[in-house]
């Protein structure tokens, strides 16, 4: 147990519900491989749930993810202070950093294979290599998924440098120009890493949305990917 962070959630209940009976806090530091959260009222207790990445983080921010939490569990406004608080806390460069040591030590990535049905990974991303970055990006890890998610189509995973391309493009009737838009997509990932600006996490600079427009059936592409 954690009296001073138990402290916290009762205060912030409190504030939020200044008439409901105070439950019985249950309240856990684990060790995620991310920056995760989670509460639950479960007969009468609320469960939570913090990545030991918060253990000993500021009270205000503690407050701020303390708030957060219980404002979503009783379907409360969020108070826009708390909630950009913890965005720039969670978008700080130490923050980041942390959290990607964690997540190649504790997590552990599926690795299929490159050479799929009627694709290689590895063909597809040299050319593109060749072709728009004068072949100089070093190649990082890569891999079909294991099924055919239609939901996350591609993902460039920085803590265990591996770009993940869904199976349900190692199809006969997938157009080249499709999955190479989206192994393009991901390799723009890798030169123009995650950025913190004003508190959010910034994926897509215009520097990234610049260097994507360079993809000549980028319009096509998009349009297939939509028929996803």
């Amino acid at each position: 147990m954690h009296p001073e962070t138990t402290r916290i959630f009762e205060e912030e209940y409190r504030a939020l519900r200044p008439r409901a009976p105070m439950p019985a806090f249950d309240i856990r530091f684990r060790r995620f491989t991310g920056l995760n959260t989670t509460i639950r009222l479960r007969e009468g207790r609320i469960k939570v749930s913090l990545s030991d990445i918060l253990e000993g983080a500021p009270e205000s921010i503690l407050r701020a993810i303390s708030h957060i939490l219980l404002a979503k569990l009783y379907r409360k406004p969020i108070d826009a202070v708390h909630n950009n608080r913890y965005r720039r806390f969670a978008a700080s460069e130490a923050v980041v950093r942390q959290s990607e040591r964690i997540r190649q030590t504790r997590g552990r990535k599926r690795i299929s294979t490159a050479q799929g049905n009627h694709y290689n990974l590895d063909e597809i991303f040299d050319s593109l290599n060749t072709r728009f970055f004068h072949g100089l990006m070093g190649r990082p890890q890569l891999t079909w998924s294991e099924h055919s998610a239609r939901r996350l189509l591609g993902h460039y995973d920085a803590a265990h440098n591996t770009i993940m391309v869904s199976r349900v493009f190692d199809r006969r009737n997938t157009p080249r120009y499709a999955i190479e838009y989206l192994m393009y997509h991901e390799m723009l990932h890798l030169r123009h890493p995650v950025k913190a600006k004003n508190g959010r996490r910034c994926v897509h600079s215009r520097e990234f949305q610049a260097e994507e427009k360079f993809f000549p059936e980028l319009e096509q592409a998009k349009k297939y990917l939509k028929t996803l």
